[in-house]
């Protein structure tokens, strides 16, 4: 039986085909209709008839979307994609393609990815990090996606970060309409603005890392407080969740230190005198989310 996994996003929706062993046999790639809803539900129809006319076999499908379905209802809400909120994607989805699929938040994705055969296989807890545009999470447990009562597990994005008497005034607003949320201090947009903030010279992640490299003092203080930041807000999910790991994802996990510093720096927070929990990059990157969207057909 072949799985088809779908990750939609605000630019892209991709496309790939897992046969039974886990192995890519099919992926392409087109952009996002923009602001369009039911032309985003009828891309992704025809992206799945494509791939089955050229796979030659009707597939099962998984859809991985930023925001997630309501609970006891049928409606998607909280996407930054907006023109999905409010609207039954699932059943539209559905009736597009004449067969029951599945969805799942796609940091869901990625965290199923990781832990079926990424990064954490074999681990019984793991926590998908995405740290990019945005901050999202997802909670696997021996293979099973666990989405909560509110279908929000794993949403540590907009918690507040610990210890916000630590930060200086006033709070950044987060875009959901509350200030201090972790998204506003550890997404690729919040490092270049708090180093511009403290320093008044505009710069990308990747740069900063590079001056850092380099021994500019300015960005690696701008990189020392979002290591510190970080350590604070995953010492928290450990002190919640206890997971055996936590994969790093999303465009900042490309930052190579943190996998070693960060685990040093939350010590200091996780009450425990013994912090087994591992800390690890991605495994399948940026094709995880795909990947999880079609294992949502495995997680069973």
């Amino acid at each position: 039986m072949l799985r088809l996994g779908i990750d939609l996003g605000g630019t892209k929706i991709e496309i790939a085909a897992l046969d039974d062993g886990g192995r890519e046999t099919l992926r392409r790639r087109i952009d996002t209709p923009q602001g369009d809803y039911a032309a985003t539900v009828n891309a992704i129809a025809e992206l799945v008839r494509d791939a089955e006319r050229e796979l030659g076999s009707v597939c099962s499908v998984g859809v991985g979307t930023p925001g997630s379905l309501s609970p006891g209802g049928e409606l998607l809400r909280n996407s930054n994609s907006v023109c999905l909120n409010g609207h039954p994607l699932r059943r539209d989805l559905e009736a597009a393609l004449g067969r029951e699929i599945r969805i799942a938040n796609d940091a869901n994705c990625f965290a199923l990815s990781e832990a079926i055969d990424g990064a954490a296989a074999g681990a019984d807890m793991v926590f998908g990090v995405i740290i990019g545009t945005g901050v999202g999470g997802g909670i696997v447990v021996r293979g099973q996606v666990l989405e909560g009562a509110n279908h929000i597990a794993g949403e540590w994005g907009h918690n507040p970060l610990p210890r916000l008497d630590e930060e200086p005034r006033p709070l950044p607003q987060c875009y959901c309409g509350r200030r201090g949320c972790v998204e506003t201090y550890l997404s690729g947009p919040a490092l270049a603005r708090d180093h511009a903030l403290r320093t008044g010279i505009a710069a990308s992640p990747a740069e900063l890392v590079r001056a850092a490299a380099a021994g500019e003092a300015c960005a690696e203080a701008t990189l020392a407080r979002y290591e510190q930041r970080l350590a604070k807000a995953l010492a928290g999910v450990i002190n919640v969740l206890d997971p055996d790991v936590i994969v790093l994802g999303g465009g900042l996990s490309n930052i190579e230190r943190l996998v070693a510093s960060v685990p040093r720096l939350w010590a200091a927070h996780v009450f425990s005198d013994v912090i087994a929990t591992r800390l690890l990059r991605h495994r399948h990157g940026d094709s995880s989310g795909v990947r999880g969207a079609a294992l949502l057909w495995q997680s069973t």
